[in-house]
């Protein structure tokens, strides 16, 4: 098995070290695998080493936020040189926007009618980072709200109920919902243009979530230099999977494989788990551009 879009705790939505996830990648015996953090490359050096004692590839990453047209994306970055300080300066810029960000949550939240637990919530989050899916955790689990309206949607059995936490982010705190809070990202151009300049390849991540029904988006990046598409995720049907990997081919790109898992925030998702069946021409496209 290959997954090239994994998540350590070092995204803030990550529940697991990146030793627990090398030790879950060797049980469901994943030969290669990638932990593409969101704007981090914290867990890589850790990863690289581990990797070797338990017999897989691991291929340094990052996911980085961008906007492209006014559409929010995520562009994988593999084969970085994961010592680059523009690294560290990202991961910082933007946690500084969302920590700042962390009252207007709070403020936007509890207009919908609910009081958040302050110390529920700095218990499960990290670096003074207040995520969607910490506000959606913390009312989920609160039992004052056991029979909010809001809320019922998300509880187990129910329409987003397989993944709760995440969902209530998309519904609610992502680009274009009432809770949202604006953190200023790079351009696309410019996150290509990052990984390129050390070293690595620019992957764009699940197209069929962020692009929305809107694919002639991902002919307009190819002037820009992208690298590659992931057309086999964990959100795509067949339809979509093949669709992407055909537009890769069109275009001499290479196309991936990533589960995107992240642990209690994805539960439904597990690693490894997308629809490809071509592995082996998977690994022929790292082959070919130098990542394995």
């Amino acid at each position: 098995m290959i997954d090239l879009h994994t998540h350590s705790l070092y995204s803030d939505d990550g529940e697991f070290t990146p030793k627990e996830l090398l030790v879950k990648a060797k049980d469901k015996d994943i030969k290669i695998l990638a932990i593409a953090d969101h704007n981090s490359i914290r867990a890589n050096k850790e990863a690289s080493i581990l990797a070797k004692e338990y017999g897989i590839t691991y291929i340094k990453a990052i996911e980085i936020d961008c906007i492209f047209e006014g559409v929010s994306l995520h562009v994988l970055g593999y084969g970085i040189d994961d010592e680059d300080k523009r690294y560290i300066i990202l991961e910082e810029k933007i946690k500084d926007q969302e920590r700042a960000n962390g009252l207007k949550k709070i403020e936007l939240t509890e207009s919908l009618g609910f009081k958040v637990d302050r110390e529920r919530l700095d218990a499960i989050s990290r670096d003074g980072v207040y995520a969607g899916e910490h506000f959606a955790e913390v009312l989920l689990n609160d039992e004052r709200y056991i029979d909010s309206d809001i809320l019922r949607p998300y509880r187990k059995g129910n329409k987003r109920g397989d993944n709760p936490y995440v969902n209530f982010y998309w519904d609610y705190y992502a680009q274009g919902k009432p809770l949202y809070t604006e953190v200023e990202y790079m351009s696309l151009k410019e996150c290509i243009d990052l990984i390129h300049d050390t070293h690595g390849k620019a992957i764009l991540a699940h197209p069929g979530n962020n692009l929305k029904g809107n694919y002639g988006l991902f002919d307009e990046m190819i002037p820009l230099g992208i690298d590659g598409v992931e057309a086999y995720s964990s959100y795509h049907g067949l339809d979509t999977c093949l669709y992407f990997k055909d537009k890769a081919l069109s275009y001499d790109l290479i196309y991936t494989t990533g589960s995107d898992y992240h642990g209690k925030t994805k539960p439904s998702i597990t690693l490894g788990q997308t629809l490809c069946d071509d592995l082996d021409k998977i690994k022929e496209g790292l082959k070919r551009v130098g990542l394995i």
